[in-house]
């Protein structure tokens, strides 16, 4: 079939090409009602689709923003990614994702395939490794904002949780709550992945503030796949931790699983609160205590902000924004 052109629309719509144009664009300013309907009407009789390339190198625009998620598997990162979308989608821009893996050299071939496509911008979750590639991106003035995770040679707008205030809020929990043997488990940290660093050293000074032992044997960065046998060698030890804090919805999986092939009870066994307040904590039995983060709000700003920067405002700071957590005390600690 002959594809549609804009001359086609034009001339069923008894307009000009230019006017077919400016109503594509969404300039109707000097345009009337009945003029926007005949188009509209003309575009969908005809099932006309407009070249996206072709707009995209006229106007220097493909209104179209890449979103690489270091690892997709995490509720976090699936649920910003909705608001992320959400808000981008409302001012008519377009979200293509990709799943970096936790793996460098996959990042780096997915911002070079999103650069071949032209997207306005960025928004990363860093794998923190390709140092050079980021700087690169911030000499030729791209629009980029970091979630999640900070990179401390390069400076990006970046969007956190406050990771200190947050393992405080649970150490304050579980002291409350009068456990004394406590300790915090999360994914690796042999690549200094900012959170889960912050996370730990926010969990040891939290227990110095309220009087809790350090005890190095119940903290741990765990490689992915050895979760299980460390909690092994954990619960294995003379006198075991009454309490962990899970650093993230994939760890507290592994824990939770562990409790139940072992058949330790929560929390007369041992309490546990997960930091990010993943979909199942409410239904879980026990309920699971969390530390949640302030998703929409995370994944609005970061919109917000690359949108700025997309649209030339020089004035933005390269800070790290920060946001709090919240408790939400539930049954399992």
């Amino acid at each position: 079939m002959k594809r549609v052109t804009m001359a086609d629309v034009a001339q069923k719509a008894n307009v000009s090409k230019s006017t077919v144009s400016q109503f594509l664009n969404q300039r109707y300013e000097f345009m009337g009602v009945k003029t926007k309907q005949r188009i509209e009407k003309a575009i969908e009789e005809l099932g006309y689709q407009p070249n996206m390339i072709a707009r995209s190198l006229k106007q220097k625009s493909s209104t179209t923003v890449g979103v690489i998620v270091a690892n997709i598997s995490h509720e976090f990162s699936t649920r910003i990614i909705q608001v992320i979308e959400h808000s981008l989608h409302q001012l008519n821009y377009h979200v293509i994702v990709c799943n970096a893996e936790d793996n460098p050299e996959k990042e780096k071939k997915y911002i070079d395939m999103l650069l071949a496509k032209q997207v306005d911008g960025l928004i990363i979750f860093p794998t923190s490794t390709n140092v050079n590639v980021y700087n690169e991106l911030n000499v030729q003035d791209f629009p980029l904002v970091f979630i999640d995770r900070f990179v401390p040679e390069v400076e990006v707008p970046t969007i956190m949780l406050d990771n200190k205030q947050a393992l405080c809020l649970a150490v304050k929990e579980l002291d409350r709550a009068g456990y004394e043997r406590v300790g915090i488990l999360t994914n690796s940290t042999i690549f200094n992945v900012a959170p889960r660093v912050e996370r730990i050293e926010g969990f040891k000074q939290a227990c110095r503030k309220y009087g809790l032992p350090v005890d190095e044997t119940f903290i741990r960065g765990v490689e992915t796949g050895k979760m299980t046998e460390e909690l092994r060698g954990i619960f294995q030890s003379h006198e075991p931790p009454e309490a962990l804090v899970a650093g993230n919805d994939l760890v507290l999986m592994d824990i939770l699983k562990y409790a139940r092939d072992h058949h330790l009870r929560i929390p007369d066994d041992l309490a546990i609160i997960a930091v990010d307040d993943v979909s199942f904590s409410s239904i879980y039995n026990p309920a699971i205590t969390t530390i949640a983060q302030p998703i929409e709000k995370m994944g609005e700003k970061a919109s917000e902000i690359l949108i700025e920067k997309i649209l030339g405002n020089k004035n933005i700071e390269k800070d790290i924004i920060r946001f709090p957590a919240a408790l939400v005390k539930r049954s399992s600690c």
